[in-house]
């Protein structure tokens, strides 16, 4: 290999330096050097339905539910039904034995058959009495008898009498001890409360079921024609649900699919959980296919706000006011973010002062008086909504602000009331808006291709 003595050491590190400077410089210049057109993004105004929702989470539980139980003891020696059965009310599910409920019964039938045999015996006691009494008096009457044999014969009528209504009030307990032990046999039949579905059984033929203490649960009957999904609102939210709402929900199943509702209540004591306050919204649907089951898990949507057959843009389109000066009516220079709020008749003004800015600098002209009364007609029609800047892409490829009313907004979409048509074409994504014959930079320090009144760059927002 060839060496040249003159490209060795120091020498070759510079002229190594030189050729590396000079291909960035001639890269720079080819690629970065020369001014690029703006790269815009943009989204097609169209019309559809909005709605503004307040979302949560909760379950799906039955709206009536009975816990079947026994209310005696014994064993179980029949169940008649498994889960999933669909049963009537006061069909029979289980049976209980009823051997000792049985002999108690019997036990106060003979001793109320005994009771009765000896108020006969008191009767005819009393009868005696009553004739032996009555004697007494007449013999009395006619001083045929002392004082004493009288007085002897009406104390033991009187004996007698009061031996009957004893007699006639054990009779009267012992009824009532013989209804008690025949409802206690009958408890030992267990029949269902309501109409609905076997969700869940508890026990098993042959077990010991005590009810001494508390009654032990059989069986779980439910119906499923009617549920209820129970939902935690924040307290932040709460305020704006009332009974009545419309609101919807999916299964986390079932994603596709919407379930219709309104709120049945909001239960005015709140659950806290890690210092986070909650309230229970109520909401019930018909379920008449069955498909919904309990627990499942539901994502619940509370109207707050609907419109229909709206011009739509994307919430990104809206943009902030121009930067730099003073703005109509004493306002600083300062921009809102993209959708900011503005505050009545400045919001219109300075909406106003966008469009004759954008005109002059954009078309050549300058604001429309019409379009101006136009707006401020809409603005008083609608007191509750926002003004706000758009971009409207013109036939030259050139954006023009405009100024919009904003009704309805979500996270992704925006309700136009006044300032745009559907079909029209609008920037997505923060663009400066320069004033128009200023000579100031663009934002970020670049100028547009055309100059100061040349289209403003956009920014893609990712």
């Amino acid at each position: 290999m060839l060496k040249l003595p003159f490209l060795t050491g120091r020498r070759a590190w510079v002229l190594a330096a030189i050729i590396a400077a000079a291909a960035g410089w001639f890269a720079w210049s080819t690629i970065w050097g020369r001014e690029k057109p703006p790269e815009l993004t943009t989204a097609e105004v169209t019309r559809g339905d909005l709605e503004v929702t307040i979302s949560s989470a909760g379950k799906i539980r039955p709206r009536d539910s009975v816990a079947v139980g026994a209310q005696v003891s014994g064993q179980l020696t029949e169940l008649l039904v498994e889960p999933g059965d669909e049963v009537e009310r006061g069909q029979l599910l289980a049976r209980i034995d009823a051997t000792i409920a049985e002999t108690n019964v019997e036990a106060s039938q003979a001793q109320l058959r005994e009771l009765e045999a000896s108020r006969k015996q008191q009767q005819a006691s009393l009868d005696l009495s009553r004739a032996n009494f009555e004697r007494a008096k007449m013999l009395f009457d006619n001083d045929a008898i002392a004082r004493a044999e009288f007085e002897a014969a009406q104390a033991d009528y009187t004996v007698a009498q009061g031996r009957l209504e004893a007699i006639n009030a054990q009779i009267s307990r012992q009824a009532s001890t013989l209804r008690a032990q025949r409802a206690t046999l009958e408890f030992t039949n267990i029949y269902a409360p309501i109409n609905g579905t076997v969700v869940s059984v508890a026990a098993v033929e042959g077990q010991t079921l005590n009810a001494a203490q508390t009654a032990p649960t059989i069986l779980t009957l439910a119906d499923l024609s009617i549920m209820t999904v129970e939902t935690d609102v924040s307290e932040a939210d709460v305020l704006r649900i009332l009974p009545g709402q419309e609101a919807w929900f999916t299964t986390l199943g079932d994603g596709t699919r919407r379930w219709p509702s309104v709120v049945r209540q909001v239960l005015p004591t709140p659950e806290v959980l890690n210092d986070v306050v909650l309230y229970k919204a109520l909401l019930d649907v018909e379920n008449p296919e069955s498909r919904l089951k309990p627990q499942m898990t539901a994502q619940v949507f509370f109207l707050t706000g609907a419109a229909r057959d709206a011009v739509l843009v994307p919430v990104t389109a809206l943009q902030s006011q121009p930067r730099g000066g003073q703005r109509p009516g004493g306002g600083s220079g300062g921009g809102s973010g993209a959708g900011g709020r503005e505050g009545g008749g400045r919001g219109l003004m300075q909406a106003e002062a966008s469009e004759a800015r954008g005109a002059a600098g954009a078309a050549g002209g300058g604001g429309d008086p019409q379009r101006r009364e136009a707006m401020r007609a809409a603005r008083e029609a609608n007191p509750g909504a926002e003004m706000a800047t758009v971009l409207v892409m013109q036939a030259d490829g050139t954006p023009r602000p405009q100024p919009v009313l904003v009704g309805l907004r979500t996270r992704t979409q925006a309700e136009i009331l006044y300032g745009l048509e559907p079909g029209q074409t609008v920037v997505t994504g923060e663009v400066a808006i320069p004033r128009p014959g200023s000579g100031q930079q663009q934002q970020g320090g670049q100028r547009g291709p055309g100059g100061a009144g040349g289209p403003p760059p956009g920014v893609r927002r990712g």
